[in-house]
């Protein structure tokens, strides 16, 4: 199959080879450093949610500080789909979501019905067997690297933090502040340190408002500012990575399409997932073809739409394991351009959203991997 799309860089420049990367560098042997990072006692990863590389160089006068690290830094790729859920398990476990198995915001059960939401974890699946993969923190922690993962409190033993952050210290942070602060001191634990941040509140004011918001800018200033006070604490002999695990694209009213309300994009579906920009749809027996064509004819030049073969020949999860395999939808449509692909029955919420991601757009797809270095 010759793939329509852009497909991200597994192996060589993507989000899943830099947990691994990060570990070479702090001297965990067997671990692969594809990305060539600087030898360093102790390292910080912090991933904004939400930060394309192409939002940050758009806005580079309200980011001065990260703007300063672009020099020769260039993006790498989040993982498939481009979104929260996979790709924290993608940096968590340094693997293609089709070795992780969080593949996208809301999946099918297999076996049933039940929509699955990964990043709410609003099943009852216990994360240890959904996603049984030793996580970069648990590999960390058997070497004798101290690991910090800092975030907002209300994560802290959710589903989704155990299938992709076990083995770490939880450490609560409320607020930029408190982000700034529990990292810096997490930096001088142990000899040599793995210390995670992660940062939420750009991705929801891109939600809501757009990029192209008051809001959005502003909040990028908030997030320079954080990045910097990071970097102004670390220790001798460390390393401050700041990534995103995507971006984003703005989608208006006339972008969306009702994919609840169409009868030609309902007829032979058995569970509609995913999320706007990237619906995995569940056929029923002997439908998928025909749910394809169908789908394919209606959202000609607003989304391309394949089946979970093709999608896996294309290599958009990555190699896809046996027990994950079913989890895909069998049937994809990956929107392009401003399209939002919206249930608002189902979603009322998220449909609503200005801001939205999945798909793979370089918008969404390309993440910055910028670097600040106290290494002599």
């Amino acid at each position: 199959m010759t793939t329509p799309f852009d497909v991200p860089g597994y192996g060589s420049t993507s989000l899943a080879d830099l947990a691994p990367s990060v570990l070479a560098s702090l001297g965990v042997q067997g671990e692969p450093s594809v990305l060539g990072l600087p030898p360093a006692r102790r390292a910080c990863v912090l991933l904004v949610d939400g930060l394309g590389w192409e939002a940050l160089l758009a806005h580079r006068e309200r980011a001065p500080f990260l703007s300063s690290l672009i020099g020769e830094a260039g993006p790498i790729t989040a993982g498939f789909p481009t979104t929260t859920a996979t790709s924290l398990t993608t940096f968590g476990t340094g693997l293609a979501p089709g070795h992780h198995g969080v593949v996208g915001l809301k999946v099918a059960m297999p076996g049933g019905d039940t929509v699955f939401n990964q990043l709410r974890w609003d099943a009852d699946v216990d994360p240890e067997a959904w996603q049984p993969r030793a996580t970069v923190y648990q590999r960390a922690e058997r070497a004798g690297v101290a690991t910090g993962y800092v975030a907002a409190g209300a994560y802290e033993g959710s589903g989704l933090s155990r299938a992709s952050a076990r083995g770490s210290r939880y450490l609560p942070a409320n607020d930029i502040t408190e982000l700034a602060v529990r990292a810096a001191a997490a930096m001088s634990t142990g000899e040599r340190s793995l210390v995670f941040v992660y940062h939420a509140d750009l991705d929801a004011y891109g939600h809501m408002f757009g990029m192209d918001s008051d809001y959005w800018r502003l909040h990028l200033g908030h997030v320079d500012r954080l990045a910097e006070q990071i970097a102004d604490a670390l220790p001798p002999d460390a390393a401050l990575y700041v990534t995103a695990d995507h971006g984003m694209v703005d989608t208006g009213a006339a972008g969306r399409i009702d994919v609840e309300a169409d009868p030609d994009l309902t007829r032979g579906v058995r569970v509609l997932a995913g999320e706007a920009r990237v619906r995995q749809v569940y056929t029923r027996p002997g439908a998928t073809a025909d749910v394809r064509e169908a789908w394919a004819e209606r959202l000609e030049g607003r989304a391309r739409v394949v089946t979970r073969e093709e999608a896996v020949e294309a290599g958009l999860f990555g190699q896809v394991d046996d027990g994950v395999w079913e989890r895909i939808g069998d049937v994809l449509a990956v929107a392009t351009g401003a399209c939002a692909l919206v249930a608002p029955r189902a979603e009322p919420v998220e449909s609503a959203l200005v801001g939205q991601h999945g798909a793979l757009t370089p918008e969404e797809l390309r993440v910055p991997l910028l670097s600040y270095t106290t290494i002599d």
